[in-house]
């Protein structure tokens, strides 16, 4: 199924690295369409739907939640957003593993770049425990963001490294 004609470029960073960030002013710039995993998993939670009470046991934890179900959960945004006229895609925070990079790949298209957020451990800490008095998300929590970290570094880092070699790497 390849859904997208429109170019697309990854996001990728810890948590609390300013992928949001900079994905928002981006797309009030240009009129990108902006697609956060975080946010589409968010939402299915909020929804009341059986998958969304399945990710809140998930993300409650600190763990990613299955290749299949973001996928999907991104692929439904982007057959929206294409119905609505988009330019072309920010995608924040996925692939998280090389095995959604290459899936990803396979059913829509090749990103045309990644644009990757290196951010020390401590300033994403810091901003994480600041962004928790204000956000009111349950995952910005030390223990949380203890888990969320040590996932991101083991399961993020080999994507670095795969679209580096891809020469697709910013």
């Amino acid at each position: 199924l390849h859904i997208c004609v429109n170019p697309y470029i990854i996001f990728l960073g810890g948590p609390g690295s300013g992928k949001g960030t900079q994905c928002e002013k981006i797309v009030a710039k240009y009129g990108l369409s902006h697609l956060s995993s975080g946010d589409l998993l968010r939402d299915e939670v909020k929804s009341g739907s059986p998958r969304g009470a399945q990710l809140t046991k998930i993300m409650e934890a600190g763990e990613l939640v299955p290749l299949e179900v973001v996928l999907d959960l991104i692929k439904e945004a982007m057959l929206k957003e294409v119905a609505k006229g988009s330019k072309g895609f920010l995608i924040d925070g996925y692939p998280r593993e090389v095995k959604q990079g290459e899936q990803f790949e396979r059913e829509i298209q090749e990103a045309k770049s990644v644009i990757y957020f290196d951010v020390s451990e401590d300033i994403l800490v810091q901003r994480l425990l600041h962004r928790a008095k204000t956000s009111g998300r349950a995952d910005d929590n030390m223990e949380t963001i203890k888990k969320r970290l040590k996932t991101f570094t083991n399961a993020t880092a080999p994507v670095v490294d795969y679209y580096a070699k891809k020469n697709k790497l910013i």
